[in-house]
Order: structure tokens, then C-alpha cells, then sequence
């Protein structure tokens, strides 16, 4: 072996991207057989996105709280350093705010934190939600 790199198999990124857009439309039976079936919980796409974060942002709190109950991070940061609860709080997703919270995410967690986000943007109701 050479050391060089290799290219990753292209029906294990196709599976990936499936994987991916299963958590974005919220598809949680699938999405759920497939981490049971050994898919990485807390698997993150190019940009940092875990499952829980992509869920989250689409607004989808039953995902969030299937993948929070097979030992999904709450907190996990995407590259740009934002966690799934300052994401559902940008989007105003009440449901998956609680689902998070309910799994253990940290108000403080991410940059800027879900804390920061509501305070940003205003949102009273969701400075109520986090306890703020």
C-alpha cells in the first residue's frame, strides 16, 4: 500500500446522500432502520451536518427525537460551529426545540447559541422555550 488516499466507493456516498436527504423530508422509519442497521447515528455530510442537525432544520421533531433516542449527539456542531438547537431556533421550529431540549441540547452550545439566535432574531417565545 502507498499511503495514497482512496477514493471513497461511490454506492457508499450514494447511500450517504440518501441517508442525508431521509433527515432533511423527515422520512424517520427509513431513516431509523438504516441506523439500526448500522449507519453511524451521529454521521455528518461535507459541510459538518449530522443527521440530528439536518432534521432539525427542516423542522422534523419526530426525527429528532428517533435519532435522539438511538444515542444521537444534541450538541453536535456542523463546521460553522452551529448546534441543532440554534438551528430550530433560527427556523422557528418550537416542536424540535423542546425534542432537543427534551434530548439533552445545551442552550450554550454552538456559536452563536440558540440563546444568542433568539435574542438575535427577537423571538420571546423561543427565549421562553430555552428558559431565558
Amino acid at each position: 500500500m502507498s499511503g495514497t488516499p482512496r477514493e471513497p466507493d461511490p454506492e457508499l456516498l450514494d447511500l450517504w446522500a440518501r441517508v442525508f436527504d431521509m433527515a432533511r423530508h423527515g422520512r424517520t422509519e427509513t431513516l431509523t432502520a438504516y441506523v439500526d442497521a448500522g449507519i453511524s447515528v451521529d454521521l455528518t455530510n461535507d459541510k459538518g451536518d449530522s443527521l440530528v442537525m439536518l432534521a432539525a432544520y427542516h423542522g422534523h421533531a419526530g426525527t429528532v427525537r428517533a435519532l435522539l433516542r438511538r444515542g444521537a449527539d444534541p450538541d453536535r456542531r456542523n463546521d460553522r460551529g452551529q448546534s441543532p438547537l440554534a438551528g430550530a431556533v433560527f427556523r422557528n421550529e418550537p416542536d424540535v426545540v423542546k425534542a432537543l431540549l427534551d434530548g439533552g441540547a445545551d442552550t450554550s452550545a454552538g456559536s452563536p447559541s440558540a440563546v444568542e439566535t433568539a435574542r438575535m432574531f427577537g423571538n420571546a417565545d423561543m427565549l421562553a422555550l430555552l428558559g431565558t
